[in-house]
């Protein structure tokens, strides 16, 4: 792949640029420095490029806008797309800028706020398919039935200047970067990045981060080809595309210089981080550059980083499970168990230790059908929320000098056993 032709050329960028004349369509976003982030990474400077703050809470406006400028002074007028969301929201606010008809077909368990924001934006939306491939089929097909333009993700050259755009800015903005992390779905993105920074900065490390269980680029990489996933299985949504094409991965393959990956729980914990230290909200695809830089997947010790923050619009209920599943895994929401003789008073008398350390019980219930239980005898479950770790050990010792057994059960790995 190495010595193949590139597929998009800065040239190509440059007049994307020039395309996206309309700040009400498309805007310069923020850079903003984490010194909280450089401390848990030990980076020397780590500077959050704020992209999810875009119009439409994502960098996908950028590639629709230059496409559809581009079907326009050809004389097209209407455009399918399919997307899982962002993509969705940028055609059809790119296509309603440039007075063009929009269809856009978006998976049946795509977040009902993204479906919304689409029609919001002026398209017209069809659901099909569990997934993003099952929407992109039905899309083509239905392109060619209506002689429409069939406006790709991520494969496609003008999609991909269009988002070159972005890498211009990252580099204006922060010149003395060494190391850009970029996520990756199809890799439109990390192209356009990639391409920007070969001219711009060509010293600077590209990486590349996907979710563990939407991975494809190392393997495609490795066997030269790209490869595609039957199906994905991660919560960052915007780049669960579950394959790439010839023309991302030789790019890739010309301009990243590393892909690593990252799971669930760093994702939601990065989430989380980016709420509390910084203040941004930020889907899980916009999230990855964080969860990459503090997992152990990434050195970037000493030097200067700029993740991108790529997409921010996250479903409340998925806010919800991120939030639960990364406050369980702190110890903050705990689930303790303790082993009782089944009598009066027992609820009120651990409650009220509980109480003295000024914890909150959400929940509590009595569990007596377990086989390693006596008769007479049962499992108090509290459901619990603590500061953390510390205050959890404090309750777990303070009900231990009461005489009962109790235990963490958040999960096994995780557990605090007092005996």
């Amino acid at each position: 792949m190495s010595g193949d032709a590139l597929p998009v050329t800065y040239a190509d960028i440059e007049r994307a640029q020039r395309r996206l004349d309309d700040p009400s369509v498309v805007k310069r976003t923020p850079i903003e420095r984490s010194t909280s982030l450089e401390a848990m990474t030990g980076a020397e400077e780590v500077v959050l490029k704020l992209e999810h703050l875009q119009w439409t809470g994502s960098f996908k406006t950028r590639g629709a806008y230059n496409k559809i400028t581009r079907c326009v002074e050809d004389g097209i007028d209407r455009v399918v797309a399919a997307s899982a969301g962002n993509h969705a929201q940028g055609v059809a606010l790119a296509a309603t800028k440039r007075g063009v008809e929009s269809t856009i077909v978006m998976p049946t368990n795509a977040p009902q706020t993204k479906i919304d924001a689409t029609r919001g934006y002026g398209a017209s939306v069809e659901l099909v398919g569990k997934d993003f491939q099952a929407a992109t089929a039905y899309a083509k097909g239905l392109a060619g039935e209506t002689d429409a333009e069939f406006v790709h993700a991520f494969d496609d050259p003008d999609i991909i200047a269009g988002q070159g755009t972005l890498g211009v800015e990252m580099a204006e903005q922060f010149p003395e970067v060494e190391t850009v992390v970029v996520p990756i779905g199809g890799g439109g993105l990390i192209s356009g990045i990639a391409t920007a920074f070969a001219e711009h900065n060509p010293d600077a490390r590209i990486v590349g981060v996907q979710a563990s269980g939407a991975e494809t680029v190392p393997d495609s990489l490795d066997k030269g080809i790209p490869q595609t996933l039957d199906s994905v299985d991660t919560i960052a949504d915007g780049i669960a595309t579950g394959g790439i094409s010839d023309r991302t991965l030789t790019i890739i393959d010309r301009h990243v210089d590393e892909v690593v990956t990252v799971t669930n729980s760093e994702i939601a914990s990065a989430i989380l981080v980016l709420l509390e230290r910084s203040k941004q909200l930020a889907e899980g695809a916009g999230a990855a550059a964080v969860a990459a830089i503090r997992s152990d997947a990434l050195d970037v010790e000493g030097e200067r980083v700029m993740p991108l923050l790529c997409g921010g619009n996250l479903d409340m209920t998925m806010l919800r499970a991120v939030l639960i599943h990364a406050l369980t895994q702190r110890q903050q929401i705990l689930r303790l168990r303790v082993h009782i003789d089944d009598q009066p008073g027992k609820m009120s008398e651990l409650s009220g230790i509980i109480a003295e350390h000024e914890a909150n019980i959400q929940t509590v219930r009595h569990d007596r059908a377990l086989e390693d239980l006596d008769v007479g005898e049962a499992y108090l479950i509290f459901q619990i929320e603590t500061s953390g770790i510390e205050h959890t050990r404090n309750i777990v010792e303070s009900i231990h000098e009461h005489g009962y057994e109790a235990e963490v059960v958040n999960r096994a790995s995780a557990s605090t056993r007092s005996a």
